[in-house]
């Protein structure tokens, strides 16, 4: 699955997926379920870079001594909204306020993704940021067409 950055807004991100072929209705259960369990631990403040004390301790944590304080002391890094997922043709695309969540929350997803990509469905491309060319984001400036009746 090979991962493109566009111009990147976390109050306004855009997530494109792109399948090798249209998604089954399972397989769109799935993204769902991946991009819904995503947001709602970015929604509790999962993804809060601040506060990495296992992460930082290293490999031994055997009776780490895990801080409150420290915990507490950590800004909040909390996802704001998400919107609908759509589909169009290969395509899937979502759109997230991240609020204040930290960076991580991208490689986390990144790495599941690519999981996801490897074991059930193979993903051609994951784009962050930015906007389709071949469909315009709702509000965009781009010109949308309507089939006359």
């Amino acid at each position: 699955m090979q991962v493109q950055f566009r111009e990147c807004d976390f109050f306004n991100l855009w997530l494109w997926l792109e399948f090798n072929t249209v998604p089954s209705p399972m397989e769109r259960q799935y993204v769902e379920e991946i991009f819904d369990s995503w947001f709602f631990l970015g929604k509790l403040g999962g993804f809060n870079a601040e506060n990495l004390q296992v992460q930082e301790t290293g490999l031994d944590i055997s009776y780490l001594p895990y801080s409150e304080e420290t915990a507490g002391r950590s800004m909040l890094s909390l996802m704001h909204n998400m919107g609908e997922i759509e589909y169009q043709g290969v395509w899937a695309r979502c759109w997230f306020d991240l609020g204040t969540t930290d960076a991580l929350a991208i490689d986390v997803l990144i790495n599941a993704l690519r999981q996801f990509s490897e074991e059930y469905v193979a993903l051609e491309r994951l784009i962050i940021g930015g906007e389709n060319e071949d469909w315009p984001i709702p509000g965009s400036g781009q010109p949308t067409f309507f089939e006359e009746e």
